[in-house]
């Protein structure tokens, strides 16, 4: 038999690994956008 705090702490481990993972990949699509961003307003600029 499965014991429920063993089951809970490896749900809870999942969630904040979906979390951080979700987490990671935001920041990485903003840094993305924002260097795509900064490069076009270098070329603007000449």
């Amino acid at each position: 038999m499965t014991n429920p705090i063993f089951t809970g702490l490896a749900v809870a481990a999942l969630v904040l690994l979906a979390l951080v993972t979700g987490g990671i990949a935001y920041l990485t699509f903003a840094e993305w956008r924002d260097r795509r961003r900064r490069d076009r307003e270098k070329r603007e600029q000449r």
